[in-house]
């Protein structure tokens, strides 16, 4: 990072398809070999960019009402899920169902075909789960995600 907050971030792939539960993520040649040893992992954080949310007026948004919950809570979006956002970036838990050269695929992704992928980490159930995690009320109702 610059000295005036600024940061380059550079795509790895994208969601070549998605449909319902099952998606494709394509890594492009230049980073597909950052993906060996992955095979060996069930679940994967996939960060993305919500390219449909790349604009001014979302990035500005930042007190949102929850849509995906039945709830009418106004909240900041760093305290929910939201895609506007100042910087928007996705994130989703998926499981690995197989590699094939440069191509991942994968259930539960929540990402729309032709996001562009930022990162891909992989699952640590030591590390990323914690169960006597507390949330607010309002967000025990609805999605998962």
């Amino acid at each position: 990072m610059n000295s005036i907050g600024r940061a380059e971030v550079r795509f790895i792939g994208l969601v070549e398809k998605a449909d319902g539960q099952l998606a494709k993520l394509l890594i492009y040649p230049e980073y597909c070999a950052g993906l060996r040893g992955i095979e060996g992992y069930s679940h994967l954080i996939v960060l993305y960019w919500l390219h449909m949310r790349d604009n001014e007026a979302e990035r500005r948004t930042l007190l949102v009402f929850p849509r995906r919950h039945a709830c009418n809570v106004e909240t900041g979006v760093f305290a929910c899920r939201s895609p506007s956002r100042p910087n928007p970036i996705g994130l989703c838990v998926v499981e690995l169902l197989g590699v094939e050269g440069c191509t991942l695929t994968v259930r539960g992704l929540d990402a729309m075909e032709g996001s562009p992928l930022v990162d891909i980490k992989p699952y640590s159930p030591r590390a990323d789960a914690v169960p006597d995690a507390r949330v607010p009320d309002w967000a025990l109702r609805g999605p998962s995600t």
